[in-house]
């Protein structure tokens, strides 16, 4: 295999060591199966637990079985050097993915959002689904009754959070392209699903993730969806639309959109790149308002997908993007300051299909990257999937606390997931264990896990009953060899909270407590912008009819409550312009019926 590798121009001291980041691509094995066309998602974690990251989709159009071998959920096993091997199971895909122990028995579980529900027993014949792991990465029991959506065209981008802080991580996911909306739903804990919010209709360009943007202790969660971007939760499963100044999401959504505390302040922040191709980084101020952190990023460019990731783990948070066979890494200094860092390419046409950072494969203690680009010369080009391996060469032992990076809250009985890195000299081998303090950096420390494999991040389940603002955790890597034992121990940077679970009253998003329909403007020149909330409604549904009377077009359903913000392209239920006219907009759950009226002229 062709060698490709980058030059980072970034130093950074460890230990007394000055490593200048560089990447070489470690794909062998990442052929198999043969790959299509069409979007994907990755996840890199460690889900047979022997210490090594591993890679998983569920595929893309390919898969199952169309043009390729692709099927169901596809683990590359790694090897700790950056070398793959597939393991397949199951028949449908076409989608995104997202992994974490559901059931609290220590092994790790998967959740999928697909397009292709092709599986004719439960193992893969709902458009949403959860399937409990048994260790092995090969074997999965699918654990989703009640997960429904309402919709048949498809779900994609998907991911885990604890949402209501009862120690069982719920599901999130965003439709495949346009109608099928957004959902959520709580792990009851036995197999079983609720659904406690989620609605239908509006484009998707199908990026989905948990993060605590307001650090409320509460799981929120970006989106590029048509109907807004950031939605803030209330740690009972309600979710209110928090846009607030955030440039236009438009048609499509905000484009390739991530989370991450970039200005560290303990929140969390957002970037996406704009319909220019460009990047943008903006910082959550509170009050539903946004401060642009761009600073010097592209304004244009090729770019489609973002990570936000410590990548030179300085303890800053920098901005890595991937769009038409470009790679680009900019290094944040947490005052809105951008350096580039590195560009490098993917052969052509290198269409973004899929961008993962944040798994060390072969445990130098640097993040890598995974990605799928669509390559291939003529009319039919077709997704590879790639990894490249930071390739620095550690001389000692040493652990870099990821997440928590201080300042953060959590709620007492929650789910955190503790993340670090740890680089490893050659032939040696480390395990981690973990501790936490409740009264600062003196202790006493008591115990999380005593011996975990170091694949980079554990699953907690916070204690309850701790109320405490000087919260650390320890990390100690421990390696031995030939008899000579090493320690490596580090401490989160800054102290966060824990807060006990009657606090989730103090800490929830202020909410109206009426249904509310607002419709601007009332004579449009292009779309009518209408607002609503539907706090105090089940199951609602917003309408357009004529002046007699006639259902023009059903805009939305939702079930939960929340706030949203849907545009109507002024169509009818066949995508035709309608003609001049009065029309009605009606929000409609249980008894309860809110109606606007708006003037439309050619």
């Amino acid at each position: 295999m062709k060698k490709f590798v980058v030059v980072f121009g970034a130093l950074l001291l460890i230990n007394t060591v000055i490593f200048s980041l560089n990447y070489i691509e470690s794909s062998a094995g990442l052929q198999t199966p043969q790959l299509e066309s069409g979007r994907t998602e990755l996840e890199m974690a460690d889900i047979n637990q022997d210490g090594h990251i591993d890679i998983l989709s569920i595929g893309d159009h390919g898969s199952p079985y169309i043009n390729t071998q692709e099927h169901g959920i596809m683990v590359w096993f790694g090897d700790g050097q950056g070398n793959w091997n597939v393991f397949q199971n199951g028949n449908f895909g076409y989608g995104g993915i997202a992994v974490g122990d559901i059931n609290n028995d220590g092994h790790l579980d998967v959740g999928y959002g697909m397009h292709h529900n092709y599986s004719s027993d439960d193992f893969g014949d709902s458009i949403l689904e959860a399937a409990l792991g048994d260790g092995t990465g090969q074997n999965w029991t699918p654990w989703d009754d009640g997960i429904s959506t309402g919709g048949d065209w498809g779900m994609f981008s998907t991911d885990f959070a604890d949402v209501n802080n009862d120690g069982y991580l719920d599901i999130g996911s965003v439709s495949f392209g346009a109608d099928d909306g957004i959902h959520i739903f709580l792990n009851n804990g036995d197999g079983t699903w609720r659904q406690c919010f989620g609605f239908l209709g509006g484009n998707s360009t199908m990026h989905f993730n948990f993060g605590d943007v307001n650090s409320d202790g509460n799981a929120d969660f970006c989106v590029a969806h048509q109907y807004g971007s950031i939605y803030l939760g209330d740690g009972e499963g309600n979710f209110v639309l928090a846009d607030g100044n955030l440039p236009p999401a438009g048609n499509l959504g905000r484009l390739g959109t991530s989370l991450g505390d970039v200005d560290n302040d303990g929140d969390m922040d957002f970037a996406f790149t704009n319909t220019n191709g460009g990047i943008e980084v903006w910082t959550w101020q509170g009050n539903n308002t946004w401060a642009n952190f761009s600073g010097n990023l592209p304004t244009a460019g090729p770019y489609y997908l973002t990570q936000l990731y410590d990548m030179n783990i300085d303890g800053y948070i920098d901005v890595i993007a991937f769009g038409d066979s470009t790679i680009t890494l900019w290094l944040g200094n947490g005052a809105g300051s951008w350096t580039q860092d590195v560009t490098f390419y993917t052969p052509g046409p290198g269409s973004a299909e899929a961008f993962r950072v944040g798994g060390d494969a072969d445990h130098n203690g640097y993040p890598d990257i995974a990605l799928v680009s669509e390559e291939g010369s003529g009319w039919n080009p077709i997704n590879h999937l790639r990894f490249y391996k930071e390739t620095s060469v550690p001389e000692s032992l040493f652990v870099f606390p990821v997440f928590p990076r201080g300042r953060e809250r959590f709620e007492a009985g929650s789910v955190l997931f503790i993340d670090w890195t740890c680089g490893v000299p050659p032939g040696r081998i480390a395990n981690m264990r973990l501790e936490y303090s409740t009264t600062g950096l003196n202790g006493p420390w008591l115990m999380i896990t005593p011996n975990t494999p170091n694949n980079g991040r554990y699953q907690w389940r916070i204690p309850e009953g701790i109320a405490s603002e000087s919260c650390y955790i320890r990390y100690t890597a421990m390696s031995s060899y030939n008899r000579d034992t090493a320690v490596s121990i580090a401490v989160t940077r800054a102290p966060f909270k824990i807060s006990p679970i009657t606090s989730i009253k103090e800490a929830r998003v202020v909410q109206p407590v009426k249904p509310n329909l607002s419709i601007t403007p009332t004579i449009s020149p292009r779309n009518i912008e209408i607002k609503i909330s539907t706090f105090g409604l089940k199951k609602t549904e917003l309408k357009v009819y004529d002046n007699q009377g006639k259902l023009i077009k059903n805009l939305f359903k939702t079930w939960g409550n929340g706030e949203f913000c849907i545009n109507w392209d002024k169509t009818d239920q066949n995508r035709r312009s309608v003609p001049a006219g009065n029309y009605f907009i009606v929000l409609e759950g249980g008894d309860k019926r809110l109606v606007g009226k708006v003037v439309i002229v050619n």
